[in-house]
């Protein structure tokens, strides 16, 4: 146990903060002591999807737990909490257990990625997930089922139920051969550049990476969250009447009443992309991703990111909601 510890490397976006204590969790055993009987402030993953505001009172656990386990040679993983998403995404596919390529190059750590029901370009990991290990607080450790986990759009149990469950570890499945998700045009189009017409997984990868590196920041140079806001969903009807002012707006059917709109391109076509102040702003190259420019703290990224929402709702009628989580309002990871 330390106190006052800065937390500053320990998040994405690079923002000033400091745990009033904190905690390395390596070890399971560890949720035994006294420190775990009630749940901590703040469970510290990667740091990718959470916008710290200022200093964390009480307890801060950073989930340090790695590891890879095959559990039967034929798909079925159990990963610890603290493994680089990233990482375990790229052990799937040089052992030819293919699947979570569309998710690839994703920041944070297997114990998020429940959390936020993480997904990109048609996926979602909710898809792969069999089970998740957590302790849960006042009870000890319970394994958890996907219906469980009650997954929803960037939403979960764990994210409705903040300071409930720790978790420690996610089981996934990837012993069936799923057809290749290419539904989004990006990926279709960074095929066809590429000459390729009968993609492998390792295709779709590439062909992910590429396009994420093109429009994403790196954060160890520039500090971002990924996407910030939400894709929003809309009634077909909405839809309709903003296509009849805007054409070319994108959507992506949820069922035959609901559409989801991409976010970048409502913050893009409000004329905000790349805009901002000197220390925080939009990024020039995907409205949808927040920049510390240099010196932003939690507050300006929040105050900037209000008039981003204010400025969507104004123009075409459309609420985004923020994807990361806000501390100390919530349990993030």
């Amino acid at each position: 146990m330390r106190e006052n510890v800065d937390l500053r490397r320990c998040n994405t976006f690079g923002l000033p903060a400091v745990a009033e204590r904190y905690l390395p969790l390596t070890d399971p055993a560890q949720l035994a002591s006294p420190e775990f009987r009630q749940p901590p402030t703040l469970v510290l993953g990667g740091g990718s999807n959470l916008l710290l505001l200022e200093k964390i009172p009480g307890l801060t656990v950073h989930v340090l737990m790695s590891g890879i386990a095959h559990a039967d040679g034929r798909g079925r993983f159990r990963v610890r909490a603290g493994t680089d998403w990233n990482q375990f995404v790229r052990y799937t596919l040089d052992n030819d257990f293919p699947g979570l390529e569309n998710l690839i190059l994703i920041p944070g750590t297997v114990g998020a990625a429940p959390v936020q029901n993480i997904g990109a370009y048609g996926a979602e990991v909710a898809e792969f997930i069999t089970a998740v290990h957590a302790w849960e607080y006042g009870h000890g450790m319970v394994e958890l089922s996907p219906e469980d986990c009650a997954f929803g759009y960037r939403d979960s149990r764990f994210k409705r139920e903040p300071g409930r469950f720790l978790i420690t570890a996610v089981d996934f499945d990837l012993s069936g051969r799923r057809p290749l998700k290419l539904e989004y045009g990006a990926i279709t189009a960074e095929l066809e550049a590429a000459g390729i017409t009968d993609p492998t997984p390792r295709d779709v990868a590439n062909a992910v990476t590429r396009i994420r590196r093109s429009k994403l920041p790196d954060w160890f140079f520039l500090g971002n969250s990924g996407s910030f806001f939400k894709n929003p969903v809309v009634a077909r009807s909405h839809y309709a009447a903003l296509q009849a002012d805007h054409p070319d707006l994108p959507a992506y059917p949820i069922d035959d009443d609901y559409v989801k709109l991409p976010a970048g391109w409502l913050i893009d076509r409000a004329g905000l992309r790349g805009a901002g102040n000197e220390k925080v702003g939009t990024y020039e190259r995907q409205a949808l991703v927040m920049v510390n420019r240099g010196g932003a703290t939690g507050r300006d990224v929040l105050a900037f990111s209000e008039n981003v929402r204010g400025e969507v709702m104004n123009r075409f009628g459309v609420e985004i909601e923020r994807e990361v989580q806000l501390v100390p309002n919530g349990t993030a990871h």
